[in-house]
This record gives structure tokens, C-alpha cells and sequence, in this order.
């Protein structure tokens, strides 16, 4: 099951009062999602917030379309909480408070995936019957 990888780019000197922020973090009312037609069209799995000086980096687990994780996302109050009380830490200003904006800055934000390794491709792996 894929992951992906958003990206933040913050004041440094930050860390405490941003850790602060995700620690009152609001989960999505539902793990599923649906397409733009109303249509399921995947499941989240797990998230992890990392920082590190001036990134910080959202990693979604996810399965199905992660184009529609955008949308869901943009309609969960937890997520425009977070959004604002990170909004006075960044270092570039974004608009994410309608949906549009956000989904442009999901789209923006997420990083190129260049490898991804788990048990289910390793090369040792017997192939189910």
C-alpha cells in the first residue's frame, strides 16, 4: 500500500510550539474517502508528522486514488485547525481555506516518491497461491 509525503517549509526555531500544534490534531471523521462523483475510492491508512529545522513532512499510508485524499482532506474541520494554527510558523503563505486552495497546495506539496520498499515486494517473498 502506497505512501506519500507533503511537505511544509517553517520558520526554524519553531519545533515546540509546532509539535504543539499536531499534538491537538483532530482525526478525519472517516478513513474512507470518495471521488469528486461520490464514488469510494480509498481508504487512509496512518499518517506521521516529521520536522527537522525548516521542513516538516506529512506521510500519509493510504490505498486507492490519492488524488481524492485532496478532497477529502479539504472537508475535515481538524485539518483547517491545523492549517490555522500553523499558518503564523510558515515560511511561504498559502491559501487553503477554500477547497480549491487546498487541493492546489496538496498537489504542490507532495513529494516526488522515488522509491518505495515493503514486505509485500521484497524479492524473498513467496508469491500467494
Amino acid at each position: 500500500m502506497p505512501y506519500a509525503a507533503i511537505t511544509y517549509r517553517v520558520e526554524p526555531g519553531h519545533e515546540e510550539e509546532i509539535a504543539e500544534v499536531f499534538a491537538g490534531f483532530q482525526r478525519v471523521d472517516t478513513p474512507d474517502f470518495r471521488d469528486d462523483d461520490g464514488a469510494p475510492a480509498g481508504r487512509l491508512l496512518g499518517t506521521a508528522v516529521f520536522l527537522k529545522d525548516d521542513v516538516l513532512v506529512r506521510i500519509i499510508h493510504y490505498e486507492g486514488d490519492f488524488q481524492a485524499i485532496a478532497g477529502h482532506m479539504a472537508a475535515q474541520r481538524g485539518v483547517h485547525l491545523i492549517e490555522e494554527k500553523l499558518t503564523p510558523f510558515l515560511a511561504r503563505p498559502r491559501d487553503t481555506t477554500t477547497p480549491e486552495g487546498f487541493r492546489r497546495y496538496f498537489r504542490d506539496a507532495t513529494m516526488r516518491r522515488i522509491a518505495e520498499l515493503s514486505v509485500d515486494n521484497h524479492p524473498d517473498r513467496e508469491p500467494s497461491a
